[in-house]
Parts: structure tokens; C-alpha cells; sequence
């Protein structure tokens, strides 16, 4: 009786022993399973920064190839910036080594600097002692005129003249040094920190065009019909547009700079032909510009050669893809000077 007992405890004990084995060859099955699918998460995770960095080079190269390009134009043609030159041909993509490359140069100085609403201070003496905005000479700066022309050559819906100001005053207010509101459309500290979510004005230049968005007045659809004729120049208030690079399909702009009809700036556009105007004094000089009035007060705004330029590149590289916009100036036609980049789409 007693040996079968013994033995009985004997077959138990095995039995646990066996489950025990089994439990510990089970934990360590998973244990292995987590290191394994752990492995293959950082491996493909080193993968894809490596992938991610290829095409960001990628990106680089074409911005290094976009300057020579820019210097080969111009030591052809130091004076005139145009559509005819190599840099004009559009989106170009180039097949390179598990991937492509894609990038278009276009000429800043072809759409409405934003930055140009920035009115001036004048050192005109306030009743407090200090210096003022003139406020007046403010409303006349040839740039915020043909903003708000621009509004209304459009024809957007619900835009009037009264809204095409109060868009231009807020902008200016945005823009300029101080807070003091430029008119009843304008918006300063004030308004913007009073929101449910509150801000400040920048009071400094715009660095993108999607700054409109925190802008009074500004609403997602007055932004999207504006943005083909308007960009943004870093850092400067300069309002020199070039006749030469304006785009035929959209003669709103030099409508509203001219303060002409429709036709009329189609007319000039069309009359430029593939090399554009080889002086400032050509384009002053055409039938269709002679008989505009008030002429004078305007010449200033045009040139035939630019400085800027933007770069929308894309590159892939094994299914990774890295977009990118840079921002160039061109300085005595032989060297350029990346002054901004943006990475995104945008």
C-alpha cells in the first residue's frame, strides 16, 4: 500500500514538474516574440530615417542644382529676368536611385508682395511729442492700393470696397511697428487678445502667406482666391513687380497695379512676347501703357529683371518623401543666398 502511494506522489510530482517546464518554455516563446517584434520595429524605424534622410538630401541637391541654374540664366542675361529663360520651365522631375526627384522655380517678384502693405513711420510730430503714422500717406502706399484693387478685380462675393479696405487696414496693422489701429477696419493687440483663444499682432513682416488665417477679416476663402496673385518676401517691404514673369492667365494683378480694364492688361501681357521687355523704358513705351493715366504714379512699381526666387522641391527615395520650399536671392548675377526654407507642402 505503501508503494503505490509513493509512486502515485512520484507520477504527481513529474506532472507538475512537466507543466512547470511548459510554463517557463511559454513565457520564454513570448519573452522571444516581443524581443523579435521589438527588433523589427526599431530595424524598420532606422530604416525609414534612413530613407527620410536620403530623400531630404535628395531635396538639398536639387536646390543646389536650382543655383546653378539661376546662375547660368543670369550670366546670359544680366538685366532681364523672363519667361524665356531656362529656370522658367515648369515642374521638372529628374529619376535618380530608388526614387525622383521634382521642382519648380518660380520668380517672387511675379505676384503682390504682402509684406509691402507695411506702412512706414513718418517722423511726424504728435500732440503728445512723439512720432505719429501719418495715417493718410499710410492709405496711399502703392501697394496697399493695388491689394485692395485686387479684392475688387477679383469680384469675390461678399466683398465691397468697404471690405477691401478694412482687409487693407487690418494687414497694415498686422504689419507695422506699433498698436495703434489705422482706421475703423483695422485690428490691433486689442482685438486679437480679447478671442477666445488670444494672440498678439505680429507687428513685424510676414514669413508665409498662411498668416492671413490670424488676420482680421480674413476668411479660408478670400485666402484661397488670393493666393495665386499674392506672395510673401521675407523680411522686406520692397514692391518692385516684374512685367516680364506675370502670368497671361492671370491679368487681375496688373490690372489692379495699372488701375486699368481687364483688357487692357491682357492686351500688355500679350504684347511682351516670349522674352518679355528688354528695358523698363519698352514697357513704359507701349501704346496700351502711353495712353493709361495717371501713369506716372505708378512706373515705380514695375521692373524687368528680379532678385527672388522660390523652389518647391520634392524628392522620394524608397518610398519616403521629403517636401521643401526655399526661398533664393540673387546678388550681381553670380551668387545666391537661400534666405529662407520651409519644410512641408505649404
Amino acid at each position: 500500500m505503501i508503494f503505490f502511494k509513493a509512486k502515485h506522489i512520484a507520477m504527481k510530482q513529474k506532472g507538475v514538474a512537466l507543466i512547470t517546464v511548459m510554463l517557463i518554455v511559454a513565457l520564454c516563446a513570448v519573452i522571444a516574440s516581443q524581443m523579435t517584434a521589438r527588433l523589427q520595429i526599431q530595424m524598420q524605424r532606422s530604416a525609414n530615417i534612413i530613407f527620410n534622410q536620403q530623400a531630404y538630401w535628395y531635396a538639398m541637391g536639387a536646390e543646389a542644382f536650382t543655383k546653378r541654374v539661376l546662375i547660368s540664366a543670369f550670366q546670359k542675361d544680366a538685366k532681364t529676368t523672363h519667361l524665356g529663360q531656362v529656370w522658367a520651365q515648369g515642374e521638372t522631375t529628374f529619376p535618380v536611385d530608388f526614387g525622383e526627384i521634382s521642382g519648380e522655380i518660380t520668380d517672387l517678384q511675379s505676384c503682390l508682395n504682402l509684406n509691402a502693405l507695411r506702412a512706414p513711420l513718418k517722423s511726424k510730430q504728435g500732440s503728445d511729442g512723439g512720432n505719429r503714422r501719418n495715417r493718410e500717406d499710410a492709405k496711399k502706399v502703392p501697394a496697399r492700393l493695388a491689394f485692395e484693387a485686387l479684392l475688387m478685380n477679383l469680384q469675390l462675393d461678399n466683398v465691397s470696397q468697404f471690405e477691401a479696405e478694412s482687409m487693407a487696414d487690418a494687414l497694415t496693422d498686422f504689419l507695422d511697428g506699433d498698436s495703434t489701429i489705422s482706421s475703423a477696419g483695422g485690428a490691433e493687440d486689442n482685438d486679437y487678445a480679447s478671442r477666445e483663444f488670444p494672440y498678439l499682432a505680429a507687428n513685424y513682416y510676414l514669413a508665409s502667406v498662411n498668416e492671413l488665417r490670424v488676420v482680421e477679416h480674413f476668411t479660408p476663402k478670400i485666402i484661397e482666391a488670393i493666393t495665386p496673385y499674392v506672395c510673401v518676401i521675407p523680411a522686406t517691404d520692397m514692391h518692385q513687380v516684374n512685367i516680364n514673369t506675370l502670368d497671361e492667365e492671370q491679368p487681375e494683378l496688373l490690372q489692379a497695379l495699372l488701375g486699368s480694364t481687364l483688357d487692357v492688361a491682357q492686351d500688355i501681357l500679350n504684347a511682351r512676347g516670349e522674352k518679355g521687355f528688354a528695358t523698363i523704358e519698352d514697357f513704359y513705351n507701349l501704346p496700351e501703357v502711353v495712353q493709361l493715366k495717371n501713369f506716372n504714379d505708378k512706373k515705380d512699381q514695375f521692373v524687368v529683371d528680379s532678385e527672388y526666387f522660390t523652389l518647391k522641391a520634392s524628392a522620394n527615395f524608397n518610398n519616403s518623401f521629403f517636401a521643401m520650399n526655399s526661398i533664393m536671392k540673387v546678388t550681381n548675377n553670380n551668387k545666391i543666398d537661400v534666405i529662407s526654407r520651409t519644410v512641408g507642402r505649404n
